[in-house]
């Protein structure tokens, strides 16, 4: 199983849209029983909670079903995760400081990394939280954006690994 984990502040916005998005797309690619796919976040806020009901909303009207529950991204996390996600830098940079090693720290990309488009100086997600709907749109335009190319080479893993 190769694990791949979404990681944003509270784990109650970015987070678990990529985690249904990427799903989604797991499950489309037939990849289902081969790649586990969850979220987290760095901060305990909301730890518990449901996904913030404006990352419902947007979600349920895209089609992409949403089952999640608030959880806090812990260091020894990276033993069972081959991918780290991120979706800014911050989060970025809290994950590599939280990493034991420089392995740990190299399983911690950015999200929009994999996204061709996306200019390489501004690879964040934007924080929708505190803004109005129009923000989580903007957030899963982004999202949808690269999940194409983080599929690609989550395929290439696993196809690796079942030919290795």
């Amino acid at each position: 199983m190769y694990h791949v984990c979404f990681v944003c502040t509270g784990n109650i916005c970015r987070s678990p849209m990529a985690e249904a998005v990427f799903r989604a797309q797991v499950r489309d690619a037939g990849l289902d029983g081969l790649v586990e796919v969850s979220s987290a976040g760095t901060g305990s806020w909301h730890l518990g909670d449901p996904a913030d009901p404006r990352t419902a909303a947007v979600l349920d009207t895209a089609g992409y079903p949403l089952r999640h529950i608030a959880r806090l991204f812990e260091p020894d996390w990276f033993d069972r995760h081959d991918l780290v996600v991120a979706l800014d830098e911050g989060h970025a940079a809290e994950l590599r400081a939280m990493a034991r090693n420089t392995a740990e720290a190299a399983k911690v990309r950015l999200l929009r990394s994999y996204d061709p488009e996306a200019d390489p100086d501004e690879l964040s997600v934007p924080d929708p939280y505190y803004g109005g709907a129009a923000g989580f749109e903007v957030c899963l335009t982004m999202v949808e954006a690269a999940v194409p190319g983080l599929l690609s080479e989550v395929s290439a893993a696993v196809a690796a690994r079942e030919a290795g």
